[in-house]
């Protein structure tokens, strides 16, 4: 009983920090299944202790049941989900109308591996939707039923047999997601001075999306980005200017001047497809080791993100179109020096210009710097 009440809790908690992404229709079927279960047993057995403890287990399954619905958009089910709901409640109002009670139990035996098949579906298709330790909480607490009833002999086989199917549908779906979920070092610490609760299970969230705009792909932010915070690491190798590819076209036009002489290659990364600015609202740092986009200005989410070409451009000779649509659009991005001062001024003021374009007048290269558009 504790670990099936400690499953319901840790479970509630995972749905609350949208850890986990339970399949409405599996729980609906649980819930109501449960609720006339306790009830019928309540009203034949009046004030027992076990009369209590399914009722608290009904409440625990509604109470998913009614979160899923509220913090979701409603979506009708599927057709697999469909005949699950349908089996289900038809074997539950057999059962409330037959009068042999061993059969109208085996029908609930029944209706437990049909109520579990989307869940089956659902954590197969992508094990992170049901990864909570729940699933390994509600395994234990079931064999610890099933062991306390064979040791007692106080049950008949339909209470086995109830029992044993729901340890085994519990535990399928444990084996699904991992078997290690179970640990607590996983599911509890304490860090930055107070208990974190299943932070483990956190799934990475990717702060990007692309898209096709007016210039074909783009790298929007799928969470807001502050003025200041890291956006993302240009990767790619460091190449010589004199052994640059004479032509490049299409997606392998994708190299960013760091040096007089040397340009980093494309990484086959998200920093390959972010696009120029003439507004931009990102900018390139820097570092010995590394150069990193960083946000010049709050980035809200959805919006894309975009930095302006001409702070790495030495080449006199080389240029791009420019059609990024603000309203201080320049029409074509060219080198840095060929910017007005001001702007110059405003872009070095934010130590986002290229180290080897501060100072004296590059010397003009022969070799264009980096990508076109999209």
């Amino acid at each position: 009983m504790v670990a099936s009440f400690a499953g319901y809790a840790i479970y509630l908690a995972g749905l609350r920090q949208r850890l986990v992404e339970p399949n409405r229709a599996s729980w609906l079927i649980w819930g109501t299944s449960t609720t006339i279960e306790a009830v019928t047993y309540a009203a034949l057995n009046p004030r027992t202790p076990q009369s209590y403890v399914f009722l608290l287990s009904a409440a625990a399954c509604l109470g998913i049941a009614l979160a899923l619905w509220r913090r979701s958009r409603w979506s009708a089910p599927d057709t697999v989900e469909s005949l699950c709901m349908g089996a289900s409640l038809a074997a539950i109002v057999l059962w409330l109308v037959f009068r042999e009670a061993f059969w109208a139990h085996m029908l609930v035996v029944a209706v437990v591996p049909i109520s579990f098949w989307p869940t089956w579906r659902s954590a197969i298709a992508d094990r992170a939707r049901e990864r909570s330790p729940a699933w390994g909480l509600w395994t234990v607490g079931d064999l610890a039923t099933l062991l306390l009833a064979t040791r007692s002999g106080s049950q008949d086989v339909g209470e086995y047999a109830y029992v044993f199917v729901e340890l085994v549908c519990h535990a399928s779906v444990w084996f699904i997601i991992g078997l290690a979920t179970i640990n607590p070092l996983r599911s509890f610490g304490w860090r930055d001075g107070r208990l974190r609760v299943l932070d483990a299970y956190a799934p990475a969230v990717n702060p990007f999306h692309i898209a096709e705009n007016h210039l074909g792909k783009a790298v929007y932010a799928a969470q807001g980005f502050v003025a200041g915070e890291r956006i993302v690491r240009f990767g790619g190798r460091r190449v010589s200017a004199k052994r640059l590819p004479r032509r490049l076209l299409g997606s392998r036009d994708r190299y960013l001047q760091v040096a007089h002489d040397a340009y980093l290659g494309p990484s086959g990364g998200i920093d390959d497809l972010v696009n120029h600015s003439c507004a931009p609202n990102a900018g390139l740092r820097f570092a010995a080791d590394e150069v990193v986009l960083i946000a010049i200005r709050d980035i809200a989410q959805n919006e894309e993100i975009t930095w302006d070409y001409s702070t790495t451009l030495a080449d006199d000779g080389w240029s791009m179109g420019c059609r990024c649509g603000a309203p201080i659009c320049r029409g074509v991005v060219r080198a840095f020096v060929t910017l007005p001062p001001e702007r110059q001024h405003w872009y070095l003021a934010r130590n986002i210009v290229a180290p080897y374009l501060r100072g004296t007048k590059p010397p003009a290269t022969n070799r264009r710097a980096l990508c076109g558009l999209g």
